[in-house]
């Protein structure tokens, strides 16, 4: 297999609403298409990728250093020794000649890449994501259906108490158990307000409830709010503090009893370490956000996989950020706790396949070849006018 054409462009995925730290206002997304000289049924093979929502583009550097690299490499430098496209060795072409460290938006742009040849690699073999990935990376067995939780309770002009049963109604009659909030965009006051009220939907079971601080807190305030939200027995309490202030995520374990979660603004093998090490993440109930779009593809992943088992983490305890169609893929194949949705936000990206069904905030992958961007259907006319 050759690459023949790279593709990419920006998109925006904005929307007025805001969490406790930044609007959506602007933000946008690179998607990339990368047409190969495989031809099946006369058309080519194509491999799509774009990255998760909450970054901003990387297309200048994907432009600029890591497709001049893929284009440029030599005649079977991006294959495998059975002649198959190899998304790990494209992945050292385009961090070739990179210093290590600075894994901000140079992440973003590998990671688009990398799903686009994960998802070339599995439509070559004619088998769905998670299956490639399965025989490829797992044990040949993956889950047949992934846990999935609705994410949104977003801030807005106007929203009222209502608005946001309402919605979390909503997202229950789509067939989720467990629904996400966000908080610290308000004082604490009408934050406990807004998760009652959501409780109050929920028939108070704390437990299919998630909020979401997105990093706005200092240690005193992420203590403060731990301690009136504790008695709900919260699913999780997510991001509270700077996702690198080890510190203070530590600190708020040794105080916070019940689940946090956090990584999805890692980027890299070296800083998921570093929260295992100095965070004061517990094994036995918290849990690891590290997105694979983000933070350099499923290839790092795999890295950071690796390293939460040497540290006794079971897979199951990682659900990633994102709320896409690539990271279902990954929860599948290799057995992780569950994955992020958007079932509103972030379109034409974010969610899954048009025809999906979740019933028990469960939901499997698909049969289509690759990721499956082609069963969303708005985003994939998207897709196929860069290359077309």
């Amino acid at each position: 297999m050759r690459i023949v054409s790279a593709h990419v462009g920006t998109i925006p995925i904005s929307s007025p609403m805001r969490n406790a730290y930044i609007d959506f206002s602007k933000m946008d997304c690179t998607i990339v298409a990368l047409v190969s000289d495989v031809i099946v049924d006369g058309t080519p093979l194509v491999g799509y990728g774009f990255n998760s929502n909450g970054r901003y583009n990387a297309t200048a550097i994907m432009n600029e250093r890591m497709l001049p690299r893929l284009q440029e490499a030599a005649e079977g430098e991006l294959l495998d020794e059975n002649g198959e496209l190899s998304p790990g060795r494209a992945w050292d072409v385009m961090m070739r000649n990179e210093k290590p460290g600075g894994h901000g938006e140079r992440s973003v742009a590998v990671g688009v890449l990398d799903m686009a040849l994960h998802d070339l690699a599995a439509k070559a073999a004619g088998v769905p994501l998670y299956r490639w990935i399965s025989d490829h990376y797992g044990d040949g067995e993956p889950d047949a259906d992934v846990f999935v939780y609705a994410a949104g309770g977003y801030y807005a002009p106007g929203k009222t108490h209502r608005d946001l049963q309402n919605e979390m109604r909503g997202f229950l009659d789509a067939g989720y158990d467990v629904v996400k909030m966000k908080i610290g965009g308000a004082d604490l006051v009408e934050d406990l307000r807004r998760i009652e009220a959501v409780l109050e939907v929920l028939d108070g079971d704390g437990s299919r409830l998630m909020v979401d601080v997105n990093g706005k807190f200092d240690l005193d305030t992420a203590l403060k709010y731990g301690r009136a939200i504790e008695p709900y027995g919260l699913f999780w309490y997510e991001e509270v503090g700077d996702p690198l202030d080890y510190r203070l995520n530590a600190t708020l374990s040794e105080h916070y009893r019940n689940p946090v979660a956090t990584g999805e603004n890692l980027f890299s093998l070296q800083d998921a370490r570093n929260l295992i090490r100095y965070g004061g993440m517990r094994p036995d109930r918290d849990y690891i956000q590290v997105d694979p779009a983000l933070s350099y593809g499923l290839t790092e992943y795999r890295r950071v996989l690796d390293m939460l088992a040497l540290h006794g983490w079971s897979s199951r305890r990682c659900i990633p950020h994102g709320g896409h169609q690539f990271s279902l893929h990954i929860a599948a194949a290799l057995k992780l706790g569950g994955n992020e949705s958007y079932p509103g936000e972030f379109q034409p990206t974010g969610g899954f396949t048009d025809d999906a069904v979740i019933s028990g905030s469960r939901i499997a992958p698909g049969d289509r070849p690759g990721v499956g961007l082609e069963g969303k259907a708005e985003f994939y006319e998207i897709l196929r006018a860069l290359h077309s």
